[in-house]
């Protein structure tokens, strides 16, 4: 009795919270208490310790039970977003293998409600490898958000892959995103931010006009 005390104990304070780490320990989550329905609350929170279970992420689905209840979905609808989340992290992580973090798992799931394939994601960790793939995947994920068709936002952040820095590819969505608020199609401001796809344009361009024949 005296041992399960103080390992409770320890869990609440590497949690930095005493009373969230006590609740977490016997399975409840108190971020939820009061937001859904006690049934509901009980299936999620048995979610909640699968998901631990299979070193899945579990902040994400806590957030998206929020999101619903702040939203004043009715609890089914809660739950079933919840459990297709917890689907979706597990094939991510499936899919990056047992070294990924929570935070890449996270972006995967994403790309994956997106519209990736498990494939893509798998080739993205070997194209990406060893760097980390959360900032390429969440990209992705944005894009389709966007409006840009996810085998499109697919094609080009794998396209980026080898060589692109984080950096690079925060910027392409930003310059992506921009072009669409002005009023580009999301395929065509994709295609003119992608790096080569512009300067092989200017220079098809200038070859035909300098093939035309000059009136007299």
């Amino acid at each position: 009795m005296y041992r399960m005390r103080h390992l409770s104990v320890t869990i609440a304070l590497a949690a930095g919270w005493l009373g969230l780490g006590a609740l977490q320990a016997h399975g409840q989550e108190p971020r939820l208490v009061g937001r859904v329905s006690d049934p509901v609350r009980v299936q999620i929170d048995l979610l909640l310790d699968s998901a631990r279970a299979a070193g899945l992420p579990t902040e994400p689905l806590v957030d998206r039970a929020l999101e619903g209840a702040s939203k004043r979905a009715p609890g089914d609808r809660i739950l079933l977003a919840v459990r297709r989340l917890v689907d979706e992290l597990r094939t991510a992580h499936d899919a990056l293998g047992p070294r990924s973090t929570g935070a890449e798992v996270t972006a995967g799931a994403s790309a994956l409600h997106a519209g990736a394939a498990p494939t893509d994601l798998s080739r993205l960790r070997t194209l990406r490898q060893p760097r980390s793939l959360t900032i390429a995947a969440a990209v992705l994920a944005d894009l389709v958000a966007a409006g840009v068709p996810a085998e499109t936002a697919t094609e080009a952040v794998l396209a980026l892959a080898v060589n692109a820095e984080d950096d690079l590819y925060l910027a392409f969505r930003r310059d992506v995103e921009r072009d669409i608020a002005l009023g580009a199609a999301p395929e065509a401001a994709l295609a003119l931010r992608l790096p080569g796809t512009a300067a092989e344009a200017d220079l098809s361009a200038t070859q035909q006009g300098a093939q035309r024949p000059r009136k007299p």
